[in-house]
């Protein structure tokens, strides 16, 4: 079975500015093709989990986010970067609409997209690693079981979604993990 990099969209791969749906509003943060190739050169699948309840909620369309997200795979492509599969929820319980109002096992901190990729790719997941800005992030990590948790953020967590590591941006993720080891290759 072979290692992931789980990745949050929103505030991991890109500035977290609510809602982010159109081409001109994504911009990537810095570090995240350097930590992307060393995953890969590590033999690590590189996976997106993100809620996107800007879908349910009518903000944006399906084909709105799918067409960004190739554009963004096709940024990734050009720097060498791989991305194997990009999950995402368009549910919210309280604020959707339609179809979309549902508490679903895929919205983060539900571990529904993670254990989807598990099974789709044979993911290791106690040997994978997740990167998120927030709590549901850890906490659908924890509840999967993935084995290493970083969070990007500069506020204490609660007790129930404590990483493996914090780190005040994405640089920093990226020194723990060449100095812990985690990008290192196995077998």
């Amino acid at each position: 079975m072979k290692r992931a990099l789980f990745l949050d969209r929103d505030g991991v791969i890109n500035e977290d500015r609510r809602y982010v749906h159109r081409i001109e509003d994504f911009h990537f943060i810095d570090g995240i093709f350097d930590l992307c190739r060393a995953a890969m050169d590590a033999g690590m699948a590189i996976i997106v989990v993100t809620n996107q309840a800007g879908i349910g909620r009518g903000l944006f369309t399906e084909r709105q986010f799918h067409v960004l997200t190739d554009w963004m795979k096709v940024q990734f492509a050009d720097r060498g970067v791989t991305i194997d599969q990009v999950y995402y929820c368009p549910h919210h319980p309280l604020y959707g609409t339609g179809h979309y109002k549902l508490d679903c096992l895929c919205r983060k901190p539900n571990p529904g997209m993670i254990l989807r990729a598990r099974d789709e790719h044979g993911i290791c997941l106690r040997n994978s690693v997740l990167i998120g800005d927030k709590e549901w992030d850890i906490m659908a990590a924890k509840a999967a079981g993935i084995g290493a948790t970083v969070l990007i953020s500069d506020h204490v967590p609660d007790p129930k979604a404590k990483p493996v590591f914090q780190a005040a941006n994405l640089r920093e993720a990226y020194d723990f993990f060449i100095s812990s080891g985690l990008f290192t290759r196995i077998g």
